[in-house]
């Protein structure tokens, strides 16, 4: 079985390689499980590698900010190994000049972890919201969990209430320890946009003209995003 990891320009594996790598100086890795979370061994040996990896990093790397950033937090919570690790990296990660980030797009997926609700909330100084209209009925809870001010609740069910409809952009809501908190609007370029965007006409209409370029992604986008820079200056 091979589970790839990306270090920053190419892919190596690191189930079943045949050589030794050294993870402790990649500068940037991507543990993607999606293809073992259900495997019962598979799954827990990579919890380990990656448990194991970034500890060595955090305590070996001295004068580096270290970053572990948790995507989808709700599968790393499922393991109950995990749930007590990243407990234990939000009370002990500064100390080594390094700092957790984990996303999710539930809250719940947080809160319904005793184990890790209070690390996560309180030792997190900065705080990053996106639209959250769909928790409008519950947002107190929502509110009474993070400690927010109802100054910080108005502005962030203000996030995305007035967007410009010629524009594509969307809002987003940043806390900084109680201190200072902020909406900003996140504009990329329309070769950025045609890149991450997640609407299913617009990958198509990239994966469709990239096949009639060879295949060739990079040059699909570019003509694509020239093409919505053009309409969009003819629009009066």
């Amino acid at each position: 079985v091979l589970e790839p990891f990306y270090s920053g320009g190419e892919y190596d594996f690191l189930l079943n390689s045949n050589s030794k790598i050294d993870l402790l100086h990649k500068r940037f890795v991507v543990f993607e499980v999606d293809a073992i979370k259900d495997h019962d061994i598979l799954f827990q040996i990579v919890t380990l590698i990656i448990m194991e990896m970034f500890i060595n990093k955090m305590r070996r790397l001295k004068g580096e900010r270290k970053i572990i950033v948790i995507e989808e937090a709700w599968k790393a919570l499922m393991n109950k190994s995990m749930e007590m690790y990243i407990k234990y990296l939000y009370k002990t990660v500064r100390k080594f000049y390094g700092s957790v980030a984990t996303v999710t797009q539930e809250i719940d997926d947080i809160i319904s972890s005793p184990i890790v609700k209070g690390s996560i909330v309180n030792n997190s100084d900065c705080k990053i919201l996106l639209d959250q209209r769909k928790y409008l009925n519950k947002f107190s809870q929502i509110q009474s969990l993070l400690g927010l001010t109802d100054k910080e609740k108005a502005q962030i069910l203000s996030v995305n209430m007035s967007n410009d409809p010629k524009r594509k952009y969307k809002e987003v809501w940043f806390g900084l320890g109680g201190v200072q908190s902020t909406v900003y609007a996140t504009e990329v370029s329309p070769e950025e946009y045609l890149c991450y965007t997640t609407e299913e006409s617009e990958k198509v209409e990239v994966e469709q003209l990239a096949k009639q370029l060879d295949g060739n992604i990079e040059l699909a986008i570019r003509r694509l995003a020239e093409k919505k820079r053009n309409q969009s200056n003819e629009i009066p």
